[in-house]
């Protein structure tokens, strides 16, 4: 028997499912910016930060830290917390039968 409302639960994963995607092009558009746009001369000209060239420093390195920061952020301020159980002390229809 299907269900006249959708399960709230779904609603929420839905939508951090979408902000994890969101994050995940974040990554990629930091990295491929950072990456073809500082590596794409000749590595003769190169500048170099910390002995990396400045291509692998900004979109590896710091990329990977400004990526776990915007984790954690979103972790603790916007994720919510989803209980298994269903809402109202109903069992699953599915694993009832």
């Amino acid at each position: 028997m299907a269900k006249n409302k959708q399960d709230s639960r779904f609603k929420i994963a839905h939508r951090e499912a979408l902000i994890g995607c969101g994050l995940a092009i974040v990554n990629i558009v930091w990295w491929y910016g950072f990456a073809f746009g500082l590596g794409s001369k000749p590595p003769e000209e190169y500048s170099y930060i910390f002995g990396f060239p400045a291509w692998i420093f900004w979109s590896c390195i710091v990329g990977f830290l400004v990526m776990v920061v915007l984790v954690a952020i979103v972790v603790k301020f916007v994720l919510k917390e989803v209980p298994f159980e269903e809402e109202n002390g109903k069992k699953d229809e599915v694993n009832s039968a």
